[in-house]
Order: structure tokens, then C-alpha cells, then sequence
């Protein structure tokens, strides 16, 4: 995949397309939450979703490409793991009400090293079985962080409180009292979606039929999708600063 040819270029045009939604998400939540002082903005259903297919994507695309960067990734898992420390450090001095606490870079740190334990258990299961179980697990703990398993209108299953009791357990998905972050995203249910990205990586890479379409290069997605985490470290300092100088108030 190292050759410009053999590249799947339409993977990086998902990605860039996803990267320039997050972008627009992020401006409109600076210029109505945290500037306009409007919190119904984010409270809104449509909203949610637009901010769920966002992180859905990276996450799966992430979980995706795993194998094709597997020389690389320790290096990526570490690099990522000290982005997102920097994130936090730098939001805590100067945004401290938008604090980011084990945000996505952290996540995707983790997520890339833990394929390291992982990867040898996840290929003993068939690719088609591996992306359906991975993905119901990751339905059924989607509420993880709120104190149960399950689906409220069906079956669910309260845990105990204590686990949310150990500030050491909040990176696992299971967050104290009290706890906030301006960008949340614990191992669980979150691993369990980077899986199922993985085993949908497996089931492209036997359906040969799909390889051709997958080379479609689109110039201005797939340019910015191969440049995705600079693109993340500097979107949102550059949203700031347009929402200042369009509401005219003082960066800090």
C-alpha cells in the first residue's frame, strides 16, 4: 500500500470527508456553547448525530487500517498517547471549563496498542462472525459510562456502583461522581467499535471485488484524509479564533 497506485485513496476521501465535518461541528459548537452561550445547540437529537457519525467514523476507519500501518503502530499508539496529554495540559491552562480528560487521541493511543494483545485472539474468529459479535458488544455497553449494559427500553443491567466509585477505573469507561471532560472517550464501549472497524478491514480485504473501487482517488478528501492529525491539532485552535473575531470578543 506504500506505492501511490496500490493505495486505497477512497479510504482517505472518508476520512478527509469526515475530517471537514468535524471541523464544521466544531465551529458551530464554539460559536453557539462556548461562546454564544447556547447549550441548547448541542442538546438537540440532530445534532448528536451528526457528532456520533463523526467519532463512529474515525473510530472504525482507525480500527480499519490497523494492519496496513502494523511496523509503525507502536510508535503511532505512543505518539498519539502523548498528543492527547498535550491536548489536555493545553485546554486545562486555557479553556479549564472545556478540559479534555482521556479524549479521542488518547483513545486512539490506546486503542492502536492494545491491537498489539488483541489482534492474535480477534483473527481465531471468522471476519463476517468477528464484525457481528464486535459490534453487538459494542451496542449492548454503549451506556457503559452511565452506569449500566443494555438497552433501557428492552433489557439492561445496572452495574455496581462501585466501580464508579476508583478514579483509576474512569479511562476504562466507568467515570466517578463529578467527573467532566470536554472530549470522553474511555476503552469501553469505544475498543469495542475499534474492533469492529478491524474485522471490517478483514472483510474488505477478502471480498477482492472491492479493492478496484477502493483506489478512487478524490482529490480534496483523500489529501486531507492523509493528513488527519494535523489537521485535528490545528482545526480547533483556527475555530476559536474565527468565532472571536466574528462575535468580536477577546480570545481568552
Amino acid at each position: 500500500m506504500a506505492e501511490n497506485d496500490k493505495r486505497y485513496h477512497l479510504i482517505d476521501g472518508i476520512r478527509g470527508a469526515t475530517v471537514i465535518s468535524m471541523i464544521l461541528y466544531h465551529f458551530f459548537y464554539d460559536f453557539f456553547v462556548v461562546y454564544g452561550g447556547e447549550p441548547r445547540w448541542y442538546a438537540g437529537p440532530a445534532v448528536h448525530f451528526w457528532q456520533q457519525t463523526i467519532c463512529w467514523s474515525f473510530i472504525l476507519i482507525s480500527g480499519f487500517v490497523w494492519p496496513w500501518g502494523r511496523k509503525k503502530n507502536l510508535r503511532r499508539g505512543v505518539v498519539l498517547n502523548l498528543l492527547g496529554l498535550g491536548i489536555t495540559v493545553v485546554t486545562r491552562l486555557f479553556m479549564p471549563e472545556q478540559t479534555v480528560r482521556f479524549g479521542i487521541l488518547n483513545f486512539l493511543g490506546c486503542a492502536v496498542l492494545l491491537m498489539y494483545l488483541l489482534e492474535k485472539p480477534a483473527r481465531r474468529l471468522p471476519p463476517v462472525p468477528g464484525l457481528v459479535l464486535s459490534f453487538a458488544l459494542f451496542l449492548l455497553t454503549l451506556h457503559i459510562n452511565e452506569g449500566y449494559i443494555g438497552f433501557r427500553a428492552l433489557l439492561s443491567i445496572d452495574l455496581p456502583s462501585a466501580l464508579y466509585e476508583v478514579k483509576l477505573l474512569t479511562p476504562l469507561g466507568f467515570p466517578f461522581h463529578g467527573f467532566q471532560s470536554g472530549d470522553f472517550f474511555p476503552i469501553l464501549p469505544w475498543l469495542l467499535l475499534y474492533l469492529t472497524g478491524y474485522h471490517l478491514g478483514r472483510v474488505f480485504e477478502r471480498c477482492r471485488e472491492l479493492h478496484g473501487a477502493a483506489r478512487i482517488n478524490i482529490p480534496v478528501l483523500s489529501y486531507v484524509g492523509r493528513r488527519t492529525l494535523w489537521v485535528y491539532l490545528l482545526h480547533q485552535p483556527l475555530c476559536v479564533l474565527a468565532c472571536c473575531i466574528i462575535l468580536r470578543r477577546p480570545l481568552f
